[in-house]
Order: C-alpha cells, then structure tokens, then sequence
C-alpha cells in the first residue's frame, strides 16, 4: 500500500515537472522592456531606469521634486531653503547676504486653489495684494512672459521702500502657482533705469522658470 502511494506521489510529481517545463520551453519569460530608459532633470541631467518595474530615482541636488503639489526645478546656485512667510507658500529660498551687502534675495513659492465658482484670472486678482497699501494692484501692473514653453502672468507686487517684489503666476486647471522673486534693501529702487531683471533674486527665479518640470 506504501509503494502505491509512493508510486501515485511520483507520478504527480513528475507530471507536474513535465507541464512546468513544457510551460517554461513554450512560454520563455520576456525581457521587460521600459517605455523609456532615461529621464531628464530639471537641471538638463538626466538619471536611468532602475529595476523591474520602470522606475527613475529621484533626480539629485540641485533639483527638487515637491510630488503634492506636481512640480520639479533646479533650485539656483547659491540659495538655501528659507522659512515660509504664510499658509500658501510651498517652500521660500534665500541668498545669504555676504559681510559686504546688506541685500536680501528672496525667492517664493505659493499655492493658491481655485474656487468652484472661480476662475484662474480672478484667483490671481484676488492674491496680487500689494504692498504696503494692502490692496489689489490695477492691472496696469500685469505683463505676461513665456518661460520653457509656458505662460505666465507677471505681477508688479511692491516697489517701495527698497524692496522689489515681482510675482510670476502660473495657471492651472485646479490652482494657481505663484513664485515670488524678492529683493530687499535696493539702493536705486526709485529709478526708473534700474533693470529689475538683473537683481539677485529676480535673475535666479527666472533661471528656475526656465527649468520648472510640471508632473
């Protein structure tokens, strides 16, 4: 009776060994092939698959991947990661001033969701409040610009008091982006031949438009 069962067991066995390699010879695993094998960083790097499963590591410094709200850059040479200034900003950087400069640079970033009943230019006319008035600015303070393909809407935020304050905003379907280039203690700031532009902090945000990836 033991040898039965014995000889009942084997054959199973070798059953089941012969559909696994008659399995194996007919169906030979197929090599997974990624849809793409290298991704680009914000910064023009680029970084390979990794794995199985198609997946990129995550592009390293200077780049920054804030994955809630769907964005990637290059954070601009020299600024570190600064304190929020309220409950829309995102993340803020700042160049350190040196010995010799009481300058301040600044760069911000803020969220700002759009209401149902809403739309992204009343979303963007209620957020530009200006300084130090408190009040929406007119729109003879608004320009547009085009950085890395996308639009944006630029808003002159504050010229006082030695302080520039440019915001450049990006519309989305659900909210809007708004990145804030801020430059303090301005020694010319009332002339009118001052090129904004080539301050600190406006020339380092607008390197980080151009590098902007959004997911």
């Amino acid at each position: 009776m033991k040898s039965l069962f014995l000889g009942i067991l084997m054959i199973i066995i070798l059953g089941i060994g012969g559909l696994v390699y008659r399995n194996a010879i007919e169906h030979p695993p197929q090599p997974i092939i990624c849809p793409t094998t290298s991704l680009q960083c914000p910064d023009g790097t680029s970084v390979s698959v990794s794995g199985p499963s198609c997946t990129f590591p995550t592009c390293p410094p200077p780049n920054i991947s804030i994955f809630d709200v769907g964005i990637a850059y290059a954070i601009p040479v020299g600024f570190v990661e600064a304190e929020l200034s309220d409950a829309a900003s995102v993340v803020a950087y700042e160049l350190p001033a040196e010995a010799s400069s009481t300058q301040i640079s600044k760069i911000a970033i803020r969220r700002f969701m759009i209401e149902a009943s809403s739309t992204p230019l009343a979303t963007i006319q209620q957020t530009a409040i200006g300084s130090p008035s408190g009040m929406p600015v007119g729109t003879t303070a608004y320009s547009s610009t085009v950085f890395g393909g996308r639009p944006f809407t630029v808003v002159t935020i504050e010229r006082f008091e030695s302080v520039i304050d440019t915001a450049y905003y990006f519309k989305r379907s659900t909210d809007v982006l708004r990145f804030d280039a801020i430059d303090s203690n301005v020694a010319n700031w009332t002339s009118s031949n001052l090129d904004t532009s080539a301050l600190p902090a406006h020339a380092a945000l607008k390197k980080l438009l151009t590098t902007l990836q959004v997911k």
